[in-house]
């Protein structure tokens, strides 16, 4: 008997032990199915078992991938469920959320309301100074399904940037075009109300053909600036050889310079050549040559040098030839601040200075365009009170039907002698 109830015991504890793993059996079962069927979990291409899936829907992670805009999927308790790769480098995520307050209170109502929201903030940049200027970022929110929201972020500080430059230059301009334009309007009418005065007409229209001389080198100014200040291919280019560049530029100002009993000499190498746009490389030149005589004190000296160097030595590139046309003058100098700025459109080291000389402020702009446009660059040491050097290096060119580079004769034919230059030039 006591046998009997032994084995009913032992049964009936079996039976339950096979009941309980079944029901955890069928349990486990049921969640691996439902798992699977919201994507947590799968099999890659090789069999294995994959990491954990975002719940975006299908597709989105394909368009997110191709936009231009930073992306940032952000899911119910605002957790960053997907961002691109730029929305870590500006700083926008950080530690798996985001790191922008506005950003988020405009994401929270969106999820409230369902509306498409759009804002732009300005935003410190990451990893600088909070005195750095800041980021300037386009936003907008959507939702993403029921349950997720969308936050694209588009960089406008570029935009802005050249929006300000384009915004400075009209106004630079037409202040510059009035200036001419007022004066020609007032002394017009002192000639027609001194018509009776031989010497006030024949002053007043001396002081006419100044300001439309004036005028004239302005507009002829900014249409050299137009043609080369974005920075694309040449022209028709050619090669130019140096000597006539020089020649063309001291012809251009000789007539200032013999009014300020200044001298200009050339030195160097002669037979150098370039290739590129003929008439861009002489405006270059002349720009130069023209600022150094204007900012020059009177019985001073102008020297031009040329030379050729190795462009892996000057800016530490794949070893070529470069042309060096160095320009040193013995005038009033740039300072360390003005230094920086030089090449700017109208930006002037000295505006009353400028009024004098009848400068505009485009020369040296142009200097900077063209050098870019040819592959080369421009530079300037200076000394307030002993002069200033500006230096284009521009890569070498070949004589017409000419295998290697011109010749390298020392004596320039321009001149005779060789001119003293600035430690920059010599350098």
């Amino acid at each position: 008997m006591d046998v009997n109830v032994a084995a009913a015991a032992a049964c009936a504890i079996a039976g339950l032990g096979v009941g309980l793993t079944a029901a955890i059996a069928f349990r486990w079962s049921e969640r691996e199915q439902a798992r699977d069927r919201h994507g947590s979990s799968g099999k890659n291409a090789n069999g294995t078992t994959g990491t954990q899936e975002s719940p975006l829907p299908p597709g989105v992670d394909t368009v997110l991938s191709v936009l231009r805009s930073c992306a940032i999927v952000l899911g119910d308790g605002d957790e960053v469920v997907k961002a691109s790769s730029a929305a870590y480098a500006m700083g926008l995520v950080r530690g798996g959320a985001v790191a922008v307050d506005q950003m988020l209170s405009l994401a929270r109502a969106t999820r409230r309301d369902g509306e498409i929201r759009q804002a732009e903030l300005e935003l410190p940049r990451p990893g600088v100074a909070r005195a750095a200027d800041p980021l300037a970022v386009s936003v907008r929110v959507a939702p993403l399904g029921s349950r997720l929201v969308l936050v694209l972020v588009e960089d406008l500080t570029e935009r802005r940037r050249v929006e300000a430059v384009r915004r400075d230059f009209v106004a630079n301009v037409s202040h510059e075009l009035k200036t001419p334009v007022g004066a020609l309007s007032l002394l017009s009418e002192a000639v027609a109300d001194a018509s009776d005065d031989p010497e006030a007409v024949q002053r007043f229209a001396g002081r006419m053909q100044i300001e439309a001389t004036r005028l004239a080198s302005l507009v002829q100014e900014i249409i050299d600036l137009s043609r080369v200040q974005d920075d694309r291919l040449m022209v028709d280019p050619e090669p130019v050889p140096v000597d006539e560049l020089i020649a063309e530029a001291i012809d251009r100002c000789r007539q200032q310079a013999a009014a300020k009993q200044i001298h200009i000499a050339a030195g160097g190498i002669a037979g150098l050549y370039l290739h590129g746009n003929r008439g861009q490389l002489a405006a270059a030149l002349g720009n130069l040559v023209e600022n150094a005589v204007n900012y020059s004190p009177p019985r001073t000296r102008v020297a031009i040098a040329t030379r050729r160097i190795s462009s892996a030595a000057a800016l530490g590139e794949a070893d070529g030839e470069l042309i060096e046309i160095s320009v040193t003058d013995q005038g009033i100098g740039i300072s360390e601040k003005d230094r920086e700025r030089v090449f700017e459109r109208f930006y002037r080291v000295d505006p009353a200075r400028s009024r004098q000389t009848g400068g505009t402020g485009l020369g040296l702009s142009i200097v900077k365009h063209v050098a870019a446009s040819h592959g080369g660059t421009v530079s300037v040491w200076s000394v307030e009170g002993q002069g200033s050097t500006f230096t284009v290096r521009l890569p070498a060119g070949q004589a017409p039907g000419d295998g290697p580079l011109a010749g390298e004769s020392s004596a320039h034919p321009l001149s005779s002698t060789s001119p003293q230059l600035a430690p920059e030039a010599r350098k």
